[in-house]
């Protein structure tokens, strides 16, 4: 799926890690895909019902592909099940904090949720990284809605530079 694909090309940047101190880790880099996701499901939702069936595909993909890494890094049968329901656990209360920062356009209140989540609570919410990345998902969900929805819907999705 062209969408999915562009989510994690878009968290696979570097500079979310190596500059903005994002953890290169395999939580790090779920957060990742879960804020980018949750920027991508924002805007379908914006689509409306036409969108609908395409956002649940995204996320049974998200979550399909993350049962397969799971899987390929050894964690037993047995275990992936819990873990992925505890990550869809995860990446609901992540899309409820982000949505209320986003809507009350409190820049604290979204550094302090990037804090807790893609920080895992390990940045202070006044780090010049956190900062550059809470600056990049306001651009993130400001350029997503003015992209067409039919290019959205392609799977054509154009996220901004990460400012360095």
């Amino acid at each position: 799926m062209a969408l999915y694909r562009a989510i994690v090309a878009q968290s696979r940047q570097a500079g979310f890690y190596r500059e903005h101190g994002v953890p290169d880790s395999l939580d790090g880099r779920f957060d990742m895909i879960v804020l980018h996701s949750f920027l991508v499901m924002r805007r379908l939702r914006r689509i409306g019902a036409a969108a609908e069936p395409l956002s649940q595909q995204l996320f049974d993909l998200m979550f399909a592909d993350m049962d397969s890494n799971l899987r390929e890094i050894g964690v037993g049968d047995l275990s992936v099940g819990k873990k992925v329901k505890a990550m869809a656990q995860a990446f609901y209360g992540r899309v409820e904090s982000y949505e209320a920062a986003l809507q009350s356009g409190d820049n604290d209140q979204l550094r302090q949720a990037l804090a807790r989540n893609l920080y895992a609570g390990k940045a202070n919410p006044e780090a010049p990284g956190l900062a550059a990345v809470a600056a990049y998902l306001r651009q993130a969900d400001a350029s997503l809605a003015s992209q067409a929805d039919g290019e959205i819907l392609a799977g054509n999705l154009v996220f901004p530079a990460l400012a360095h």
